[in-house]
């Protein structure tokens, strides 16, 4: 029977699982709403464009309305019309003139069409949403689609880098293809593009580990930006947490996902995805009724106690999800365990993860959230990466989330970007975050990779734009420049944008590489933003959210900063990786003591002035010091290697320089094992084999602005 045909057999159906569910010899309908009176499932073309037919659920078992359908196949398109009060002050907003998204959609068809009988209220109405709107939307929304989740994985293996080795990317589907000359035309800004040679050959040569893309749960355009000719380029306006985004899909259909997926695993790359939970696309009180309002508003949104007409908005974007509801946490869960069983995701990063964790309003890092994923068995094996904050009160979490997780780490980029661009009295708080920031994650007894290191990420500056603007250039957004951070701890180096001064540019390009070395020397996990080796420019637009155009498609010609070849800043960073792969040192799983190991005479860290002496209190309180030595001991690490072995390495020394003028820089003794120069940002190249010694073992001529990393080799045991 083809799945488009009327409909004539109905039976009881179970309520689990949620969503549509094909087992081969028909398909499952279940959904969830505790204050519904009445549930309409209605099925439509292939199209989604026409409505054929309604059934009415008679089954509710629990709170879910289900039914099963015998004569039904993958591929119908079907949507949910739901009966109840329409009392906003009460939260109550149903609808029954409108067609509702079924949260459990793991595809897609149709696209959302802007407008007024979208809402569930009568817009324009002085009643505003107290008003109550009777125009059909069934022709103006996407609808569900039954799936097969059939694939072939072909033997599949998650890579499972451990923590202490992940080098994270995060890039964008779209942008990071869609100008690559080498990718097909066809392929160019979606899942397939990724898959392609020239792209893995890129990834390969870099050296990073772990893929984190930018939303890709189906989300939609914000009527505001359509209206203005825009669209949502990033992507965290969720409407559905399972079906993948069609609009990076050259296909349509959900096994190029799990191709891309499938492909970057066999080369060696984890997959993370970025996820919204915390909120909705459908907004606050004013905005459309797509899928959860709808369905039960009360139940999955945090609404005011005061009057439940309005939502608590945690998120600044209008709404936020209720994970204290069972059914909403439900809701999550399954979706996360989807996005790994089904999809083979290596883990998440949790946009404005505080509001995951509010419980009465406020943020509880025991909570019922966390408590379920601790005890899930699938999720308690991936990589959990949490934005530790929100736009609440107590929302800035950092350093707070429980075992198993690990932090974006605001406070190395705010650290390290002011003490490069010169700004005093940062030395004390650069040496906590170099080393794995152990104020905030040790008292918890968490590890150095908690701390997920960044100094660009896609929200901001990128590389080249904190070192070419002072100040943001947002205008393209159409919001008269008053959206996006102004506190960028950004520095132009003396002209705004760009410029031919020879100087200037020679400068932010050293900028660059003392930013990038001291990235990927930190103790904890680097991140990178895709496009910053290769001197990707936003023209100072660090809020590029509804700019898909060149301005956020990495451009993968030759350009200020980037390049190919010998002395290119993608070389660089490749050096820098590969550095960090060879030494231990620089990927520690304990933090540093400060004291000698086992009875060895050496700390397995010493801070240095640059006359040689060991920093004291003063020193480090001194407003004005911008410049210190970090001597690393190779007999210093508690690590053990894969057999147990106890891990060596050699001995590091690592100068940093942010004082306009030149330093000398007193050298410890060599002690017969001379020091050699692996980095100098004064130049492009990273070293490697074994480069010779330097001329004078007592100095280190330290130009101003400017990184060193010396090393001599491991001494006896």
């Amino acid at each position: 029977m083809s799945p488009f045909d009327r409909i004539n057999e109905v039976w009881p159906g179970k309520p689990y699982p949620r969503g549509a569910t094909w087992d081969g010899q028909g398909v499952n309908f279940a959904l969830f709403s505790h204050n519904a009176e009445r549930v309409e499932l209605c099925l439509f073309d292939p199209a989604g464009r026409h409505e054929q037919q309604r059934i009415d659920i008679r089954e509710r078992t629990a709170d879910v309305w289900h039914c099963y359908l015998p004569q039904a196949r993958p591929g119908l398109a079907y949507g949910w019309r739901v009966f109840g009060p329409y009392q906003p002050e009460q939260g109550h907003r149903f609808n029954p003139h409108k067609v509702l998204l079924d949260p459990y959609a793991k595809d897609l068809v149709g696209p959302l069409r802007w407008s007024d009988a979208l809402y569930g209220y009568t817009v324009g109405s002085k009643r505003q949403d107290l008003s109550f709107d009777k125009r059909d939307n069934a022709a103006l929304v996407p609808k569900a689609r039954v799936t097969d989740s059939a694939f072939s994985w072909n033997g599949d293996r998650r890579p499972s880098v451990p923590w202490q080795d992940m080098v994270i990317y995060e890039m964008h589907v779209r942008g990071f293809t869609m100008r690559h000359p080498d990718v097909p035309p066809k392929l160019r800004g979606t899942y397939a593009g990724l898959s392609c040679a020239p792209v893995l050959d890129y990834l390969r040569r870099l050296g990073v580990t772990t893929i984190e893309l930018l939303p890709v749960h189906s989300f939609i355009d914000d009527r505001h930006l359509v209206e203005k000719g825009l669209r949502n380029y990033w992507g965290y306006n969720s409407l559905g947490y399972f079906a993948p985004e069609m609009r990076y899909s050259a296909t349509g259909r959900i096994y190029e996902f799990k191709s891309m997926v499938r492909t970057l695993h066999s080369a060696g790359f984890e997959v993370i995805l970025d996820v919204v939970y915390n909120h909705t696309c459908e907004g606050n009180h004013l905005g459309p009724t797509l899928s959860l309002r709808g369905i039960d508003n009360a139940s999955y949104y945090i609404l005011q106690d005061e009057n439940r007409r309005y939502y608590d908005d945690f998120t600044g974007c209008g709404n936020t999800v209720n994970l204290e509801n069972p059914h909403a946490l439900q809701l999550v869960m399954d979706s996360l365990r989807y996005w790994v069983e089904e999809m083979h995701i290596d883990g998440f990063r949790f946009d404005l993860a505080s509001a995951l964790a509010r419980e009465s309003g406020k943020v509880e890092n025991l909570s019922g959230f966390f408590n379920a994923i601790r005890q899930d068995p699938v999720l308690n094996q991936v990589k959990l990466i949490a934005e530790p904050w929100d736009l609440g009160h107590g929302g800035y979490q950092v350093g707070n989330f429980p075992a198993g997780w690990s932090e974006w780490n605001d406070r190395y980029r705010d650290a390290m970007r002011g003490f490069w661009r010169g700004d005093p009295g940062l030395l004390g708080e650069v040496a906590r975050r170099l080393t794995g920031s152990e104020d905030f994650y040790g008292w918890s007894g968490r590890r150095p990779y908690a701390s997920i290191n960044f100094i660009t990420a896609h929200d901001g500056f990128t590389l080249h734009d904190l070192v070419s603007y002072n100040d943001k250039h947002n205008e393209a957004n159409g919001e008269d420049n008053r959206d996006g951070h102004s506190h960028n701890l950004s520095w132009n180096h003396g002209v705004e944008g760009p410029t031919d001064d020879p100087g200037i540019r020679a400068l932010r390009e050293r900028q660059k590489r003392n930013l990038l070395a001291t990235l990927l020397l930190s103790q904890g996990v680097p991140m990178l933003l895709a496009g910053d080796a290769r001197g990707h420019s936003q023209n100072g637009n660090n809020n590029a959210y509804c700019q898909d155009t060149e301005l956020s498609w990495i451009d993968w010609e030759a350009g200020e900063g980037a390049g190919e070849g010998e002395g290119s800043l993608t070389d660089f960073v490749a050096g820098l990786i590969a550095l960090r792969r060879a030494h231990p040192m620089f990927r520690r799983r304990d933090f540093f003591s400060g004291k000698p190991l086992d009875g060895d005479e050496v700390k397995d860290v010493v801070w240095l002035r640059p006359d040689g002496g060991e920093m004291t209190p003063e020193d480090w309180n001194h407003g004005e010091n911008r410049c210190v030595g970090m001597m690393l001991s190779g007999r210093g690490i508690t690590d053990l290697g894969p057999r147990g072995e106890r891990e060596r390495d050699d001995d590091f020394l690592l100068l940093l320089n942010a004082h306009p003028e030149d330093r000398q820089f007193a050298l410890p003794a060599a002690s017969g094992r001379p020091w050699r120069v692996l980095i100098d940002t004064v130049r492009p190249e990273v070293g490697s084999g074994n480069p010779p010694p330097l001329e004078n073992q007592e100095h280190c001529a330290l130009q101003g602005r400017s990184l060193v990393l010396l090393s001599r080799s491991r001494s006896p045991d």
